[in-house]
Formats: C-alpha cells, sequence, structure tokens
C-alpha cells in the first residue's frame, strides 16, 4: 500500500519541477555565467582578480536573474502563448499564471539582492539595471519596436554585472577602451536574435533571419578585432587554439540554422535557430575570454555542455 501511495505523489513532484524547468528555460540559465566569467576577465585583462566565491556568487545571481526574466515572460505572455504555444507551462495549466508572476518576482529580487551579497554595492547596482532591463522587455516595452533592444539591454548588463565584480581592482583601471565595447556587440547580438525571435511565430521572414544574420557577423568582426587589439599573433598558439577555434566553432553553429531559416523562413526553422543562437552566447563569450585567458575561455565554453544537453529536452526559445 505504501508503494501505491507514494507513486502519485513522486509523478506529481516530477511533474512540477519538470513544468519549473520549462519555464525557467533551464538550458539557457547555463548560458548565463559565461556572461558573467566574460565580464571579469576582460576587466581584470586576464585571471579575475577577486576571490572564486564573489565570481561564483554573481554568477548565481545572474542565473537567478535571467530565471526571474523567463518566468515573467510567459506570465505577460500567457494570452499569446495559448494560441500560438498551448504546450507550456501556464497554458497547459501546469504552473497558474500567479504562480508564475510571483515566482518570477522573487527570482528579481533575490538575483539583485545576491549580487550585492557577493560583488559588493557595484555589482548590486548593475544588478538593479539589469533587473530594470528584465521588467522592461517584460512590461512596458512588450511587443513595442524596442523589445528587442531592452533584451539586448540584459545580455549588456549581466557582462557589466561580471565587470563590476571586478570594479574596484587596480587592474580594472587599466583596461583598454575595446574592453567596454565588448557588453555593446553582445547586446546587439542578442538584439538582432530578440528581432528573429518576436516574428517566429508570424509568416515567413527572411528579413528577420537576415538581422539575425548580421548580429552573428557583428560578433564574428568584433572578436577578429579584439584579437588584433590584444596583439593575437601565429606565435601565440594557445590563445589561438582555443579564441579561434572558439570563434570557428560559433560562425560555423550559428551560420547552419540562420542559413536553414533564411532558405525556409517558418518557425519550424526560425525557432531552432534562435535557440541556437541563444546557447552559441556561450561559445561567443568563451572566443573573447580566450583572447586573454585560454584558461578562462575553456571554463566559460565548459558550459555549453550543460546547456546543449539539457536543450534535448526542454525548451530554449
Amino acid at each position: 500500500m505504501n508503494r501505491t501511495n507514494a507513486t502519485p505523489s513522486t509523478g506529481g513532484l516530477r511533474r512540477s519541477l519538470a513544468s519549473l524547468a520549462r519555464l525557467v528555460r533551464v538550458p539557457n540559465l547555463f548560458t548565463a555565467p559565461p556572461d558573467v566569467i566574460l565580464g571579469a576577465v576582460l576587466v581584470s585583462g586576464g585571471r579575475p582578480s577577486v576571490p572564486l566565491s564573489s565570481l561564483a556568487g554573481v554568477a548565481l545571481a545572474s542565473v537567478l536573474l535571467y530565471a526571474a526574466g523567463t518566468t515573467l515572460n510567459d506570465y505577460v505572455d500567457a494570452d499569446e502563448d495559448a494560441q500560438f504555444r498551448p504546450e507550456r507551462p501556464i497554458p497547459s495549466g501546469d504552473v497558474s499564471r500567479t504562480r508564475a508572476r510571483n515566482l518570477g518576482v522573487a527570482l528579481l529580487c533575490a538575483g539583485v539582492v545576491v549580487a550585492a551579497a557577493a560583488g559588493g554595492p557595484t555589482a548590486g547596482v548593475v544588478a538593479v539595471v539589469l533587473g530594470s532591463f528584465i521588467a522592461l522587455y517584460d512590461g512596458a516595452l512588450k511587443g513595442t519596436p524596442l523589445g528587442f533592444a531592452a533584451m539586448g539591454g540584459c545580455r549588456g548588463a549581466n557582462v557589466a554585472l561580471g565587470m563590476a565584480v571586478v570594479a574596484g581592482a587596480p587592474s580594472s583601471l587599466s583596461a583598454p577602451t575595446w574592453v567596454y565595447v565588448v557588453p555593446v556587440v553582445v547586446a546587439l547580438y542578442i538584439a538582432g536574435v530578440t528581432y528573429m525571435a518576436e516574428r517566429e511565430t508570424g509568416a515567413g521572414d527572411s528579413g528577420a533571419v537576415l538581422v539575425g544574420m548580421a548580429g552573428v557577423g557583428l560578433a564574428v568582426g568584433s572578436v577578429v578585432a579584439a584579437g588584433s587589439a590584444v596583439g593575437v599573433d601565429s606565435t601565440d598558439s594557445a590563445t589561438v587554439v582555443v579564441a579561434g577555434g572558439l570563434l570557428v566553432w560559433f560562425a560555423a553553429w550559428t551560420g547552419r540554422d540562420l542559413l536553414t531559416a533564411y532558405a525556409d523562413p517558418r518557425p519550424g526553422t526560425i525557432g531552432p535557430a534562435v535557440g541556437t543562437c541563444v546557447l552559441a552566447l556561450v561559445v561567443l563569450n568563451a572566443a573573447v575570454a580566450g583572447l586573454l585567458s585560454p584558461a578562462w575561455g575553456v571554463v566559460a565554453a565548459a558550459f555549453v555542455a550543460p546547456a546543449v544537453g539539457l536543450s534535448s529536452a526542454f525548451d530554449v526559445s
């Protein structure tokens, strides 16, 4: 009898956890820490000059903030999802809309608190800015022409969150100008991907796919330019192998799905292209970090394994 009673309870718990994982886009959560790693490596000029516990704490804060954004996104989009994506947690009835709202707000607040506790006041301020971008994207700017820009701002601010962890370190004072352009490039790349995603459910739009392609082109060109600024040459074998290899991977991975979507623009091709571009941000971050520290480039790239692995069971876009 005990076994019979335990089975429904266990099954219900598993379903609840699976629904929450779908709500927060669990594969995507692993794309947030590489943003923070990149920011810290950039400002430090290589090895982050802060305790690993601080870096890990701020990376956790970025995960909480990302989870808040996806949860609030589904809360706001519940009516649209009921029409176009009825399998999602809220329209399917697995998670109530009220519960999603409360969870999203709690995650947003927790992310700011953890960022401030782990990274100090500067990190806390940047986390508030990031939280504001999330609120704008899921609120006032939702469905407006500026919505995709707000999402790009979220990613740029996430890189800045990593920069803020080492804001008080001496090495941060001598960081070259190009370092501070990187969050802007990341923001523009994700803005292009979001623009493409927002047209996923409509009629085929090859123009939107071209915007995504432009974002990839900008990202690749920026990494090459950064390599020139750093002074990478053929004698820097570790840097060339890590940063160069990751950049080729990023371009090939995103290019394959984007070309497929451009040739046949419809939800069935654009959706996977969006998902690939989101996951591939990990590889882009790792390539840039690898220009300054091949070791940290490899660490950042490692996050792609759980992200891609979980994407086979949970949606990314």
